[in-house]
């Protein structure tokens, strides 16, 4: 009885000198390789840092020269419209379990309220993502760039392009919410535009409220013609990155092209979601011009921004059998359907890419808010090698003027002259 006592007696010491030798650390800590495991016992407002890292970002600081800059964390604001629509139309779409589609959505947020033990949770979160993104109506990015980083050779070469996505359902402060027939969901433009070689290289696509594949067009410069592509090009790289059509801005699949999805749970990490540094110095040049990457230090290819606590939802995609990944793990807040980081997975199940995203709050061209993606890390951990999305600050939302019929396949032609 003794033992027991002087045992447990111990463990309790133990357990307090454990508890009373963690900090509570301050926004501006910076976590690397070399204290991480001094930290990890740690707190940041008041969340065990051991926690707010996952598996994965433990491994990427201590092996792969990843910092993580702590900042105080800051809510995020959604826009007026966008809570409204939620608000007006909550209880109105219904998740069909056999069909595994939606029926009834009108607008916002389909399902503002899921809840954990709801065996179709994770699929509604998918549907919410791909339904009701907080950016109002347009996506109008007129200037972003493709930076191909290498893990020895640096900043190898960059890539500018356009990018357009105009919703036709669920517009928000808009009457009516939809426009056309109601069978197309979103038009979308990706094209470059620099360097000449590739100028005009892109796909104008059509996304169908419904499981049928997207219709998808690519200008061919070197015959001056259009091309209709089939339905698989959802899975296919983007010009020669480290991505997959599949993987703008994390996940851009209709939610039923996936085998299936597993809600894994929720949980807090560091995440950049009121990005703070600037993307792109035009005024600079060489490494200067990117600050949000750091080119100077090997790998290259990772991030510098501040991160902060959020809540988010861990939910395992699992994709076709045709596809590249066998599963995709994505991050996504549990406030708004965005993703700040993913996991993909090869055939054979083993780690492939590791994406993170860097979201802002900006205000629409209306007087609204909206969320943006201000940079974006595509990191192929198998290749050694990596894509990073930056976006200029001419990035707009909800710009006025721009209409349907003026996101088309005519637009890639005009880029390629």
């Amino acid at each position: 009885m003794r033992i027991l006592v002087s045992t447990l007696a111990l463990a309790t010491t133990l357990s307090f000198a454990a508890t009373a030798g963690a900090a509570e650390l301050k926004p501006g800590t910076v976590l690397n390789a070399s204290n991480l495991a001094g930290h990890l016992s740690d707190s940041f407002e008041n969340h065990p840092i051991s926690d707010l890292l996952t598996e994965r970002m433990q491994k990427l600081i201590k092996d792969e020269g990843l910092t993580i800059t702590l900042k105080a964390s800051q809510p995020v604001e959604l826009g007026r419209d966008y809570l409204k629509a939620t608000q007006d139309n909550a209880g109105k779409a219904k998740y069909n379990h056999d069909t595994r589609q939606v029926e009834g959505w009108v607008g916002g947020i389909p399902f503002p309220k899921v809840e954990a033990d709801d065996p179709d949770a994770a699929a509604k979160l998918i549907w919410n993502h791909h339904y009701a993104q907080p950016i109002k109506n347009l996506q109008d990015y007129p200037k972003f760039a493709y930076l191909f980083i290498g893990e020895k050779s640096g900043l190898e070469r960059r890539q500018e392009w356009a990018f357009q996505r105009y919703y036709m359902k669920g517009r928000l402060g808009a009457d009516p919410a939809v426009e056309g027939d109601g069978s197309i969901l979103t038009k979308t433009l990706l094209y470059a535009t620099y360097p000449s070689d590739i100028r005009g290289l892109g796909l104008f696509t059509v996304r169908y409220d419904s499981p049928k594949l997207e219709d998808s067009w690519a200008y061919l410069k070197s015959v001056r013609r259009t091309r209709r592509l089939s339905g698989g090009t959802w899975m296919d790289p983007i010009g020669g990155t480290d991505q997959l059509n599949d993987d703008i801005e994390i996940f851009n699949a209709h939610p039923s092209w996936y085998a299936d999805y597993k809600l894994i749970g929720k949980r807090w990490i560091l995440a950049v979601a009121n990005s703070t540094t600037k993307t792109w110095d035009a005024k600079a040049s060489g490494n200067a011009e990117f600050p949000v990457i750091d080119l100077d230090g090997a790998p290259h290819w990772n991030p510098k921004d501040g991160w902060e606590p959020r809540e988010v939802w861990v939910i395992e995609a699992v994709t076709p059998p045709e596809h590249p990944y066998s599963k995709k793990v994505l991050y996504m807040d549990t406030q708004f359907p965005r993703f700040y980081q993913a996991e993909a997975y090869d055939r054979k199940g083993e780690f492939w890419k590791w994406m993170n995203y860097h979201l802002k709050t900006i205000k629409t061209e209306d007087g609204d808010k909206g969320i943006i993606s201000a940079a974006g890390f595509t990191i192929d951990y198998q290749r050694r090698h990596g894509t990073v999305f930056i976006l200029a600050d001419s990035a707009k939302l909800n710009t006025p003027g721009i209409k349907a019929d003026n996101v088309n396949l005519g637009e890639l032609e005009k880029a390629a002259r």
